[in-house]
């Protein structure tokens, strides 16, 4: 009987743990629940953004409030490199992790290959809406780009005006079923300078950059320019109180992109760094410190794998970006030893391709067709007397300076090698100087294999591609 009483409690016993299991089970959040935990993703483009006019690095010309505020609550990126200075190429290795020979838009306007993926796949596969509005030119074929277009931000990078609405985009943000990834490329400040009021400005008391030839039309052009700064790092604003008026403000991190270059002379179509130094904030409540900043080098390429690394995937095998969420978690320096560059001119004028490599310290640029002079057909056109290049030929023949900023553009030498840290600017090429021989020698090896692993041909690739 004592023997039967006894196995009654072991079975009662037994129940109750079950009991309690099966509660806590019920308890437990369903995965769609988990999913939601994850992030929220917000990235805020320009377009042909000149990084160094931004307050918050060290820009004297604007105080681009929003985009301050934004460094302010986050981690600013010291060294963050495009891989080529037009918007075709840069948006594709921003999308798909790969450098411009593998993604295959190694000319500005030349389509992607038809056998890769990008970041709506990835971010899709791990149960994100991927989202974008705005500058939508580098989403076709719909295929290798699968965004949810969001309408709202303008589309046209020439448009003339740039009314935008949020409406969309709050429907977008508004949505609990999944997290979101969601892309924001404004237009500003691409050319033409046309919305945004330029009396703002003071044309004669403008800092220039050291490498411009000081004319009164260049100063004019940089005011209207300059609006447009004012017009995106509005737009910067607008987002920013949008996620707090949803309450999405703690649970989305935001990324603010500058792109490459602006369309000046020795900017945006060069691989100096006025063309490839951007810009990236990255705000992560909870995960970054506020105001902080780091020189870890990073480029364009890094940016899907680290989206997917924060979304909770695995890397993606074959990619030439790696995910630097190490750093944003402030538990690593450094990122890569070098940025590795591209540049070729077809078709904004006739072939001249450009490769090179920088770290920290120097940069090595060869120009691949140094015998033939180097032309922008949208910048150099000296008929076109509404262009600042013009102005700055003009004034070429009656100033010293003039004509040789002017010529450095122009007519370039086969090699260039630059100290950044002693000349930012790039205005003392050291390619002859006897004691740089050696430290040329080793970074000539390090693009040489690079271009290797590529498969870059080098001048052979800077050819008609049919504009198809």
């Amino acid at each position: 009987m004592k023997i039967r009483k006894i196995s009654l409690r072991i079975i009662a016993v037994a129940f109750l743990l079950i009991a309690i299991v099966a509660s806590a089970s019920k308890r437990r959040k369903p995965a769609s629940v988990i999913k939601e935990q994850r992030p929220n993703i917000i990235i805020i483009m320009a377009d042909d953004l000149d990084s160094k006019q931004l307050s918050c690095y060290g820009g004297q010309n604007i105080n681009t409030r929003n985009i301050d505020a934004l460094a302010a609550e986050g981690l600013k990126f010291n060294q963050i490199i495009a891989s080529e200075p037009v918007c075709v190429p840069t948006r594709a290795s921003l999308f798909t992790g790969l450098y411009p020979v593998k993604h295959g838009a190694y000319q500005n306007h030349k389509p992607v290959y038809n056998n890769i993926k990008s970041v709506a796949h990835y971010l899709g596969n791990l149960g994100y809406r991927v989202g974008l509005s705005g500058k939508d030119h580098v989403t076709k074929p719909k295929a290798i780009f699968p965004f949810q277009i969001i309408p709202g931000f303008e589309p046209n990078c020439i448009a003339s005006t740039d009314e935008y609405f949020l409406d969309s985009v709050k429907e977008f943000v508004d949505q609990k079923d999944n997290p979101f990834c969601l892309f924001l490329m404004s237009i500003n400040p691409h050319a033409p300078w046309t919305v945004g009021d330029p009396l703002e400005f003071d044309p004669s008391k403008l800092k220039l950059p050291a490498h411009w030839a000081d004319t009164k039309f260049t100063r004019e052009e940089f005011c209207k320019y300059l609006a447009e700064v004012r017009r995106l790092d509005n737009q910067v604003g607008d987002v920013i109180n949008l996620l707090k008026e949803k309450g999405q403000d703690k649970n989305t991190i935001v990324i603010f992109l500058g792109e490459q270059g602006p369309q000046f002379p020795g900017g945006k179509w060069s691989l100096y760094d006025n063309g490839v130094k951007s810009s990236m904030i990255v705000k992560w409540p909870g995960v970054t410190r506020p105001g902080t900043e780091n020189s870890a080098i990073v480029q364009y390429e890094d940016i899907t794998p680290t989206l997917v690394d924060i979304a909770g995937g695995k890397p993606i095998a074959g990619l030439d970006g790696k995910s630097f969420l190490s750093v944003i978690k402030g538990k690593a320096l450094e990122h890569r030893q070098s940025a590795y560059l591209i540049y070729n001119n077809i078709p904004e004028g006739p072939s001249y391709p450009i490769r090179a490599i920088r770290d920290k310290k120097f940069k090595l640029i060869n120009n691949l067709t140094a015998e033939k002079p180097y032309y922008i057909k949208y910048m150099m056109n000296t008929a076109n007397k509404q262009l600042v290049w013009t102005s700055w030929v003009e004034k070429s023949k009656t100033e010293v300076l003039a004509k040789k900023l002017t010529s450095r553009i122009a007519n370039r030498p086969a090699v260039e090698f630059y100290d950044l840290i002693k000349d930012p600017e790039e205005l003392n090429n050291l390619a002859e100087e006897a004691e740089y021989k050696t430290l040329i020698t080793n970074y000539q090896h390090k693009l040489d294999e690079w271009m290797r692993q590529q498969g870059d041909k080098g001048a052979m690739l800077d050819v008609e591609f049919g504009g198809d």
